[in-house]
């Protein structure tokens, strides 16, 4: 279970995170949804050991991750903007974050996976958006991580892509990993999140789960009832 307790940030005068407190389930997907500015990136930031929260406490199997850094190895991360060598090849890639990592990973099964075997020996300054995107998210899934972050991660895929990640991601559920997932698509909260938290102004706007959402709002996407939710905020 990762626990999450009391986080609060600031950047200079600008509080971005004011006592945020939730907890995720093992095997669960959450999402954390929220409008631009809201600290989203800055929750997400403080679980990776990126920033580091000015008080509260993150708890993983019931340890204390602040500070620390080998839980991270438990972690398989797709950020929203990735920044990669653009004169190696993907294979290179692939076996340079394998030893950097310590760990073979499933790179053969991805691959074939997301069909990118075509791809293996060109240069990432080659590919087209949607192929990058596709490396990173097997850079995301290849060392079979306990919890995955996922930052908007099908932005740029293709359709069939898109299935197949989604599938995957179901998949790792049932095989008890736990999933945090950020998008600004609604229809892949609807089908992959158990739980969603909604953040405003760096505070805890709604906690429950999708289906609550909409039936609080009879609306029946979670798109209508996310934009009513709103209206009410206002």
């Amino acid at each position: 279970m990762i626990k999450f307790t009391d986080i609060h940030k600031s950047f200079g005068k600008l509080q971005v995170l004011k006592g945020v407190s939730f907890d995720i389930q093992k095997g669960q997907c959450m999402a954390i949804l929220g409008p631009n500015g809201s600290g989203k990136s800055t929750l997400i930031k403080s679980i990776l050991g990126l920033v580091i929260p000015d008080k509260g406490e993150i708890f993983i199997d019931e340890n204390n991750i602040i500070g620390q850094s080998d839980y991270r190895n438990e972690i398989g991360y797709l950020p929203q903007i990735t920044k990669l060598p653009e004169n190696i090849s993907v294979i290179e890639l692939l076996k340079m974050i394998q030893d950097i990592r310590k760990t073979t990973g499933n790179i053969d099964e991805l691959v074939t996976y997301f069909g990118i075997a075509n791809y293996l020996n060109k240069t990432l300054k080659t590919l087209s958006g949607g192929t990058r995107q596709k490396v990173n998210v097997i850079l995301s899934l290849m060392f079979n991580a306990s919890l995955y972050i996922f930052d908007e991660p099908t932005v740029g895929l293709d359709p069939i892509s898109c299935v197949k990640f989604k599938q995957r991601v179901l998949q790792e559920k049932q095989n008890g990993k736990t999933v945090i997932l950020t998008t600004h698509i609604l229809s892949e909260v609807e089908e992959l999140a158990d739980q969603i938290v909604f953040i405003m102004d760096g505070q805890i706007y709604y906690h429950g789960s999708p289906d609550q959402l909409k039936n609080n709002y009879q609306e029946n996407t979670l798109e209508k009832a996310i934009a009513k939710m709103l209206e009410t905020y206002k």
